[in-house]
């Protein structure tokens, strides 16, 4: 007998080895071994074609012709024995298993925002369609940032322990409300701007209508010749975008010590349409918001001119908001992650 025929026939008892044993295999666990055993990198088939090199010159090509053969052969053995498998596992469940088919599927869940996340969403969606450009800032400040550069006194009580929480041994602070971001971007920016300020702040407050951590956008304008009157049509219109062209809007003097004048904006109460109701506590207005002119010694403070220059701000509470939109009478609700309660939105 030739050295080739030795390997040839070698080659051929090696096939019969591998396709009886996959006829025998009883699971797919069983296949997957013999298929690592032959196919793998370290299988029988496998490192016979790696030392193909080691066979004299003139064995070599039938020698690798007969070895994808074999190897071809044994890939469509176990592929059809797998199919045979994972029908014969089909049929077993069938067989074992009682299900009533008459029954509905079961239900996959869509994953949804949080009322607090959507409303953010739907108010940056609409002043940015207004131009408004998006900026945040840091949420640990400075009393500088927090309260000096927006013409807060120092006797001013939002400054005592009780109002504003103080870390680092009362050198910096929690952010109060999302003002600060205001002061960075003036800094930084030259006017005309307009720009929104969205992220978390913190106070020292917490029952049904308050809570420790809640959120804002701060938004603001600057230009030359800006008026009440243009604060007034950006925030009418945002109202009617938020909660409908029907809802009505007024401003009622009020005082901030970064803005002068000033006003608390109050919208028409969804739920009695003006007429007065427990929501609104008989007066048919619910205050949403705070705003008005940027005060001058705001813009003195980030060296832009008043003579020159003239803006609005205004501060929106994300949860005042969505409490307002979605009739919710608890604002602790908005943070209990009770999932009954958030696959209302």
């Amino acid at each position: 007998m030739t050295k080739e025929n030795s390997v040839i026939e070698e080659l051929a008892e090696l096939k019969e080895q591998a396709l009886s044993k996959i006829s025998d295999s009883a699971s797919l666990a069983d296949l997957e071994e013999i298929r690592l055993a032959y196919l793998g990198r370290k299988g029988e088939v496998t490192s016979r074609l790696k030392s193909l090199g080691k066979l004299p010159p003139d064995l070599r090509p039938s020698a690798g012709q007969e070895l994808n053969r074999v190897k071809r052969a044994i890939d469509e053995e176990i592929t059809g024995r797998k199919e045979s498998l994972q029908q014969k596992e089909l049929n077993d469940r069938l067989v074992n298993e009682s299900f009533d088919i008459s029954q509905p599927g079961r239900h996959k869940s869509l994953g949804v925002f949080h009322p607090v996340a959507g409303i953010m969403e739907e108010l940056i969606d609409i002043f940015t369609r207004l131009g408004f450009v998006v900026v945040e800032g840091p949420e640990v400040e400075t009393d500088e940032f927090n309260f000096k550069k927006l013409n807060f006194p120092d006797d001013h009580p939002a400054r005592d322990m009780q109002d504003t929480f103080y870390v680092k041994n009362g050198a910096k602070l929690l952010r109060t409300h999302t003002s600060p971001v205001q002061i960075h971007a003036m800094l930084k920016r030259n006017p005309p701007m307009s720009i929104i300020a969205p992220g978390r702040v913190y106070r020292c407050d917490s029952d049904v209508t308050h809570s420790p951590v809640f959120h804002q956008i701060e938004g603001f304008h600057i230009d030359k010749n800006v008026t009440m009157a243009h604060l007034k049509g950006t925030l009418e219109l945002f109202v009617h975008r938020l909660y409908g062209k029907n809802t009505g809007i007024r401003l009622r003097p009020s005082f901030f010590p970064f803005t002068e004048p000033s006003a608390e904006v109050d919208i028409s109460c969804m739920l009695c349409k003006g007429k007065g109701c427990r929501l609104c506590k008989g007066t048919g207005w619910i205050e949403i918001l705070g705003a008005g002119m940027i005060d001058p010694n705001v813009l003195k403070e980030v060296d832009i001119d008043p003579e020159k220059w003239t803006g609005f701000a205004f501060g929106i509470g994300i949860e005042r908001v969505a409490m307002l939109k979605y009739a919710i009478d608890d604002i602790r609700l908005l943070f209990e992650n009770d999932p009954e309660f958030l696959r209302q939105f």
